[in-house]
């Protein structure tokens, strides 16, 4: 009888996981700052991806003929480049749109990966125990120990930047922080009736860790890994200005704000348009970070 009781709980025990995921996710959909900012979101992404390919204009190829050209509501603006263009002739807006979808690519492929490797790692960690805990969170303190912009410095100072290596040095980063939460959350969940129940009835170790606790897992990270989008995105951005990021021609918002730079006096608007775009892509993702957020808080303390 016990026995059946404890293999009922168990699957229950794993779908609370998911329904409280869903749930937080309801409660943040109700909420008009993650409604703004996911139409802000929404917007500038399909208007990244499709607007380029649309304009005939390429964000790399330059015209003399048109340099300096100011934005559409300054005189002399045009509705050809209604963001005016650089210092050679380059349409800017396009080329903000460029960097903004290189940006979104960057910051969403690192956080997924750190996402995967930390939580994985977390999992393991705490469900395991013993020597393993000690090996993974002593790797952990080790690499946390190691500010990010000195790891970028140091790699992608000796190689020649691209965004396979940008992302790996995200990754090798942010994961920690992951591993971190993830494992805080297993040290609690292995403890539970469910788990021991699962064990009793001969589950493997894999199947506790993937199908139990991971779902336990996502609505602590959740939050925290949509604000790392944004996180991302500034360090990709840093990366650009300081010349550790891609390199020209390839638009970024880092890259095309440092050239706009030795024009700002007479120029401003080109280091300025990539800046409020980039500004209200991060409004956008932080609305979102900031809705799921409370709605978390609101579950766990039973709303």
């Amino acid at each position: 009888m016990t026995a059946e009781i404890i293999s009922a709980e168990a699957p229950a025990r794993a779908m609370r996981g998911e329904s409280m995921t869903r749930r937080m996710f309801r409660q943040a959909w109700r909420m008009r700052g993650f409604q703004i900012g996911l139409a802000i979101f929404a917007v500038l992404v399909l208007t990244a991806i499709i607007l380029p390919e649309l304009s005939g204009t390429t964000a790399t190829k330059p015209s003399v003929k048109e340099r300096f050209l100011p934005p559409i509501f300054l005189e002399k603006g045009t509705w050809a480049h209604i963001a005016g263009t650089d210092q050679l002739g380059r349409d800017l807006f396009v080329r903000s749109l460029v960097g903004l979808r290189n940006a979104l690519g960057i910051g969403i492929a690192s956080v997924v990966l750190m996402f995967v490797l930390g939580t994985g790692l977390g999992i393991i960690s705490g469900y395991r125990g013993r020597w393993v805990d000690t090996i993974l969170m002593r790797i952990t303190d080790a690499q946390l120990s190691v500010p990010l912009i000195v790891l970028a410095i140091t790699i992608l100072g000796v190689t020649r930047p691209n965004f396979g290596t940008i992302i790996a040095v995200l990754v090798l980063s942010g994961w920690p922080i992951y591993a971190r939460v993830a494992r805080s959350v297993t040290l609690a969940e292995r403890q539970r009736e469910y788990v021991r129940g699962a064990k009793i009835l001969g589950a493997s170790d894999t199947r506790i860790m993937l199908l139990m606790i991971a779902p336990n897992v996502l609505p602590p990270i959740a939050f925290v890994a949509v604000l790392d989008v944004a996180r991302m995105m500034i360090f990709e951005a840093l990366f650009g200005f300081i010349g550790i990021g891609v390199q020209p021609p390839t638009p970024t918002f880092g890259n095309i704000i440092a050239d706009g730079t030795k024009y700002i006096v007479n120029h401003w608007w080109i280091p300025t348009m990539p800046g409020v775009l980039l500004i209200i892509a991060l409004l956008s993702i932080n609305l979102m970070g900031s809705a799921l957020e409370r709605a978390r808080n609101k579950i766990f303390a039973g709303a």
